[in-house]
């Protein structure tokens, strides 16, 4: 019996310090559905294109204020209001494969004030 206490007592204390602390959400905060996509194989000067979905989870207005791409290949389009707290919303990009050969990985850097 001396022994089932003492392990109640140390699963209780694990399980006790296991729990996340939420922090508070304070300014504007961006979450993304998924952070990168696999086109495949595309054919040498094809367009695809392909939405990446987000969220504004923080409890201010956020701000988009520059959406930049490693090349002009890839054009950017992202919404330049204010997206509320809790507003669902996308970037569209858009990849032009002319000119390009073998395989390729390009980045979208988001400029925000996201905290």
């Amino acid at each position: 019996m001396k022994y089932l206490v003492s392990f109640l007592c140390i699963c209780l204390v694990v399980v006790g310090f296991s729990q996340e602390a939420e922090e508070p959400v304070g300014g504007a905060r961006i979450s993304f559905e998924d952070s990168s996509f696999d086109f495949g194989d595309i054919t040498q000067g094809e367009k695809v294109e392909h939405y990446f979905f987000f969220e504004n989870v923080g409890n201010e207005p956020l701000i988009l204020s520059d959406v930049r791409t490693t090349c002009g290949c890839t054009v950017p389009e992202w919404p330049k209001e204010p997206i509320i707290p809790g507003q669902k919303t996308k970037i569209k990009v858009v990849y032009n494969r002319s000119g390009k050969m073998g395989m390729q990985t390009k980045v979208i850097t988001i400029f925000s004030n996201s905290a």
